[in-house]
């Protein structure tokens, strides 16, 4: 197996030339092209295609938009974003966007080799310790999308019905509690785990947490013991 071809885009110069140099004294990789912007990128990409590129997410140009037309128009190059920014959020929107790894710049040389690595192996490389809230985010984010990208709204009944839920009410209960019959709780739970994707009680009460943070933020959440 001959060595992996990479090209490096960061718009910092002394970020930059650490990078390329990293690469450089590695035998495992030959350094094929640098830049620092995301038309630099694009420009890289259609003249030698290198396995990986390594980005900066901020620097002048769309970078998501450039990550995707790598990704679906090159033969086969993998992109790994390599920034500073701690946020879910942009990990999120980075690895939407097709890039098969997140590594942040406080990462070690050695995570940096390794994540780009694993991209040429056809793997997603997230920074350790960062991950967990990575995938969390991910998880939030499917559920905006439950609708086609449309807010997922309960009704007040089905609020009601959740918030007895997580005080651990059974049907029974809850039409009880909420002067209905215990058919049309089972009505609304069945609605309920359609609107949620959810297959079973438990899943509707993780789903509708998930979907209180999604919409407002960690905020305090609205079903209360």
């Amino acid at each position: 197996m001959g060595a992996i071809s990479v090209a490096l885009v960061d718009d910092h110069p002394l970020m930059l030339a650490g990078v390329v140099n990293l690469f450089e004294v590695n035998s495992d990789f030959v350094v094929v092209a640098k830049g620092r912007t995301a038309d630099d990128a694009l420009q890289i990409k259609r003249q030698l295609c290198p396995d990986v590129m390594v980005l900066d997410l901020f620097m002048p140009g769309n970078v998501f938009d450039v990550i995707t037309e790598i990704v679906t128009k090159s033969r086969g190059t993998k992109v790994v974003a390599f920034t500073a920014m701690t946020g879910s959020d942009y990990a999120v929107r980075a690895l939407n966007a097709g890039a098969s790894g997140y590594i942040l710049k406080g990462s070690s040389a050695e995570e940096l080799i390794q994540g780009v690595r694993a991209a040429h192996c056809g793997e997603t490389y997230i920074t350790p310790g960062f991950a967990c809230k990575v995938i969390e985010a991910l998880r939030i984010a499917s559920l905006r999308k439950m609708t086609g990208g449309g807010p997922i709204k309960l009704s007040i009944r089905e609020e009601q019905i959740v918030r007895l839920l997580l005080l651990g009410r059974t049907n029974r209960e809850i039409s009880i509690g909420l002067g209905i019959s215990e058919k049309t709780v089972k009505n609304y739970m069945t609605l309920l785990m359609q609107k949620l994707h959810a297959r079973n009680r438990l899943e509707v009460l993780i789903a509708a947490q998930k979907l209180e943070v999604a919409q407002h933020g960690e905020k305090e959440p609205m079903y209360r013991h």
